[in-house]
């Protein structure tokens, strides 16, 4: 069964005027005026996606009864075939977990397609496999704190003055005995 897509792009049937189209519009999606002017934008929207053929002839009719010049589209989409490569073939098994300093430098890497060929000669390092709850992170050695000379320093008795800006004199209060309330 296909399926098909509605969508508009801003074109009018020959004759319609735009104000009556918009109002058509907003009457038919039930839509503010901000949402019709995206419609009218130039660009592809599509409206509804799904619909069998009936369904979207009918979505197709009604917008140009109101209007508008609908587009359907088929969504029928070609699926692709997909070609896998072939396994590759291990000339010996390979031991699942092995520590770095048996196996030596890294580990073999064997293409298994074209792609991965550009990779065969990569030396790529063998990690293993820490055994649960091991801790990870190189431990680091205690931060010393710094050695600051503060002799220098001293503090002053409560209550003294450190310097702060004195308060200049208190402004004149403003003359308001010509104002009145009423």
């Amino acid at each position: 069964m296909s399926l098909y897509e509605i969508a508009f792009a801003g074109q009018l049937v020959p004759g319609a005027q735009l104000p009556q189209v918009k109002e058509n519009l907003a009457r038919l999606f039930q839509a503010d005026a901000q949402r019709i002017e995206l419609l009218f934008s130039g660009r592809r929207i599509v409206i509804k996606s799904g619909l069998d053929a009936a369904g979207a002839e009918k979505y197709r009719a009604t917008l140009e009864r109101a209007g508008a010049v609908a587009m359907v589209q088929a969504l029928d989409l070609p699926i692709e075939e997909v070609e896998l490569a072939p396994a590759p073939v291990s000339p010996a098994p390979v031991a699942a977990v092995a520590p770095a300093a048996a196996v030596g430098v890294g580990a073999r890497v064997i293409p298994r397609d074209e792609y991965m060929a550009a990779f065969a000669d990569v030396q790529a390092p063998d990690f293993g496999i820490a055994p649960v709850g091991a801790d990870l992170q190189d431990s680091r050695p205690a931060v010393q704190a710094p050695q600051v000379d503060l002799s220098q320093f001293s503090l002053a008795p409560v209550g003294s003055d450190m310097g702060q800006a004195k308060a200049g004199p208190a402004a004149p209060a403003p003359d308001v005995s010509h104002l009145k309330l009423q």
